[in-house]
Order: structure tokens, then sequence, then C-alpha cells
């Protein structure tokens, strides 16, 4: 802000100044201040030499001081307070009228200290007061026929006094306060700017954030879901060309369990892809699509248990036969449309998903591999053996996706190894662990590769919970992977 009150670099409406000559802001205001100093020089110049004939000194001395005093007005934006002085200073030769009331006005808009102003203006009102009171009483002494009151001199010069102060002091305080007020506008309005433009970039951070949790959960899903389909196929057609010509009958049934998960497969990533194409038709048509990877996630959820459910089913054998699946084993499940699927879907994800229930099928698959896997459950209820969830769907659903991927991990990297899955129900929390010993020697191994991702999801899901997760080798040359979760068990009355 400038002497006068004016913002610097800042118009009237906004726009950017600064284009005026010396202390100026704009050149409109330069040619302002130049007329007004030149009709204040005219004035002082004329009540100079009016001046001059009172006082009876020569009347160049009379214009001189008029000229001197007269374009002050061109600093007054710049020094507003030495305008008023010298208004103040050539108030006893009667001179100065348009100088003193333009000074006040531009002395009040400024952001000279209000003190200063209020000293300048009563310095003013009483020059003003003294000098009328000293003319009227000399101009009443003249007129012989004129007998006015004692109180009428005083109360004409203070009228006179207070006519040529009061105004150009409110009217620039007025100003002074409306320009303070668009100023704090203006920054009130920048700074909402800077607020919006940063919640905007946080918006952008916390989306991308989202997007970026949802290819994670999208492919934590796929890998848990399909990749224990696939490594259970490797590890049946690697006992299938084991014993192809030795045990047909044997490499019979292994050539149906495969065909029956590799269906399994097709069918889990034909539903959970046609999930993932109606999200991009959604998105092209500008609908919204944030809720495709629960709808994604309960897809492969839901696949994974209609395979379970469905694994007793018979199927036929690669060789056109029947050939039942061993209990617990794995079977094909009806290849339904991505409509259906994701239709089902898309209720509720949490309520869909395998549940602890569906642990000892799982385990049955990795038998009919051929791995012997021992399952002990500490603190059920075996009066409700076959009850439905007993915990929400997620910590029930997060126990099995964590047995599963390391029965998997037990296929891929310990052929032959025997396995112990051990599953304990506490007062608050529910705790699984699955072991293995070391691979045995003489399994070939059936080459199943490994992308380095099934622990990283395992602990994700476990502390995405609030739980516990632990993995390792043992002592014996095996694995270890312990989680513990915590879960209010429901009071059943």
């Amino acid at each position: 802000m400038t002497a006068t009150g004016a913002s610097e670099g800042v118009g009237a409406r906004g726009a950017p100044v600064g284009n005026g000559p010396w202390w100026w802001a704009r050149r409109r205001s330069a040619v302002l201040d130049v007329f007004l100093a030149a009709a204040s020089a005219v004035e002082c110049v004329v009540e100079g030499v009016g001046f001059a004939h009172e006082a009876q000194v020569p009347e160049l001395l009379g214009m001189l001081l008029g000229l001197l005093a007269g374009p002050v007005l061109l600093v007054r934006r710049r020094w507003p307070v030495v305008v008023v002085l010298v208004s103040i200073a050539v108030m006893p030769a009667e001179m100065g009228g348009l100088l003193s009331v333009v000074g006040l006005y531009t002395l009040a808009a400024s952001d000279v200290p209000r003190r200063i102003t209020a000293l300048l203006a009563g310095m003013t009102v009483t020059g003003t007061l003294v000098t009328t009171f000293l003319s009227l009483r000399e101009d009443v002494a003249t007129q012989q026929d004129f007998h006015p009151p004692m109180w009428f001199v005083p109360l004409m010069a203070l009228a006179v006094g207070l006519v040529l102060t009061a105004p150009p002091v409110l009217w620039g305080l007025y100003i002074a306060a409306r320009r303070r007020l668009v100023e704090s506008l203006r920054e009130r309005a920048d700074g909402l700017e800077r607020e919006l433009s940063l919640l905007a970039d946080r918006a952008e951070e916390r989306a991308e954030w989202a997007r970026n949790e949802e290819r994670t959960r999208i492919a934590r899903e796929m890998h848990d879901v399909v990749a224990h389909r696939v490594s259970l196929m490797v590890v049946h057609a690697a006992a299938l060309q084991a014993v192809a010509l030795k045990d047909p009958e044997k490499a019979s049934k292994n050539a149906g369990l495969v065909g029956d998960m590799g269906r399994q497969a097709l069918t889990e990533l034909r539903e959970m892809l046609g999930v993932l194409r109606t999200a991009e038709g959604a998105a092209g048509r500008g609908a919204p699509a944030s809720g495709a990877p629960e709808r994604l996630a309960a897809v492969a959820s839901q696949a994974g248990a209609k395979a379970t459910v469905q694994a007793r089913v018979p199927a036929p054998s690669a060789g056109g036969g029947p050939a039942s699946a061993p209990s617990g084993g794995s079977a094909s499940v009806a290849v339904s449309g991505s409509g259906s699927g994701s239709g089902s879907a898309a209720g509720d994800a949490d309520a869909e998903g395998p549940s602890l229930t569906e642990l000892a099928d799982l385990v049955g698959q990795s038998r009919a591999a051929g791995m012997v896997v021992e399952l002990m459950v500490d603190g059920a209820a075996e009066e409700e053996p076959d009850a439905g969830r007993r915990y929400a769907a997620r910590v029930e659903r997060t126990v099995y996706r964590v047995v599963q991927e390391a029965l998997t991990n037990v296929h891929k990297h310990a052929p032959g190894a025997r396995a112990r899955v051990r599953l304990a129900h506490r007062d608050g929390e529910l705790a699984v662990q699955v072991e293995n010993g070391p691979s045995e020697g003489g399994v070939a191994d059936a080459g199943l590769p490994s992308g380095g991702n099934g622990l990283v999801g395992m602990r994700e899901r476990v502390t995405a919970l609030g739980g516990v997760f632990v993995s390792g080798p043992t002592e014996a040359g095996g694995f270890r992977v312990s989680a513990v979760l915590p879960a209010a068990r429901p009071v059943i009355g």
C-alpha cells in the first residue's frame, strides 16, 4: 500500500499497474495530480496578489509565494504530510483552499497513522478557525450599520473551519476503509484459490493412491485364486507324466483332475476379466466404476467358493469315461457368463468368499495332488461342525487365503514335504499356522515358477485387519507361516 492508501501493483479492478512515472502507479494518476497542482498554483498566485496588497508588500513576492505553495500537490501521493503542513503554513496569507482540501483527503486516505492524521486535521481546523475569525471580525468592524450578536463571529468561524476540514477527512477515511476491504477480500480470494489448488492436488494424490491400492488388490485376488489352481495343475501333470506308463488308471485319474482344474481356472479368469471389462465400459460411458475392485474381489472369492462346493461333483475324465474325484479333491464348476458372476458379486463383497468350513476341502485338494497334509483345529465348537460363518467374512477369507497360499508354496518349493495346518480359536483372536518339513530328495521338482508375491500378499491381508504375520524357515529345514487375527466370536443364543 502506498502513502495514499492505494495498493501497489494492483488497480481498482485488480488489474496490474505500475507503468506510471516516478511515484505514480498509473499515468492517469500523474495527469490528475498535474492538473490539481496547476489549478492550486493558479489559485495561490491569485490569492497571493491579494495578500500582497493587504500586507503592503510587492505583488511579485505574493505571486512567488503562491507559485511555491500551489504545485506542492504534485507530491501528495508520496508525502501527504508535507502537503498538509504547507497548507497550514500559508493559512495566514488566506491562500491554498484547494491545497488544504486535497491534502486532507489524501492524508486520510493514506496509510499514515491515524494519530498523525487526527493531529494534522486538528491543526488545520484550528488554523482555519483562527483565520476565519480574524477575517470576519475585521469585516464586521468595517461595516457601521451591521451589529451582529457576539456569538455570530465565533460560530461562523467554527462552521467554516468544520466545512472546509471535515468532509475531505471523512471522505478520505471512507476511501481508505474501502480499499482495505477490497484488498482483504482479494487476499482471501487468493488464499481460497490456493487452498482449492492444494485440495485438488491432494485429491489427485488420494485418487492415485486409491488406484494403486485397487491394482494391488486385483493382483492379489487373481494371484490367490488362480495361482493355486494352476500350481495344482502342474503338480498333477508332473504326476501324470511319471505314472503314464506304469499305472494307466492313476494316469487317467490325474488327467481328469488336470482338466477339471484347468476348467476351474478358466472360469475364474473369465469372471474376473468380465468384471474388468464392465468397469472399463462404464468408465468409457462416464458412469462411475469405483466399485469394480470390490466386485472383482467378490467374484474371485465366489468363484473359488463355487469350485470348492462343486469339488465332489463327478466330472468326465480325459479319456471320456467317468472318473470320480476323491473326497476333498477338485472337480469342475459350471462355466457361467461374466454377467451373472459380476451381478451376484456386486451386492456385498464382504458376504462372498470362502469360509473356515471350506478349509477341509482345500486341504483335500492338496492331498489329492500327493501331499501329506494334516489339519488340526483347536478350540472349535464340536456341536457346530457344519455351522456357517463364525467370524467376520473378511477374517475367514483372510485365514483361508493364508492357508491356500502357504500350501501352494509347499507345492512350489518343497515337493514331497509333509505339511501341517493348525487352526486355533482363542478369546478375541483367530490363529493359523502352516508348517512343512524339508523336501524329500526322491521327489521330482514340478518346476513351478515363483513371482515372490505370495508372502507379501499374505502379510498385506493380515496387517490390513490389524493382525500379526510371521514367516520363516524352521530348524528342521522346513518353513513356517503364522498369522494371528483379532476376531470376536459372536454369541450364539
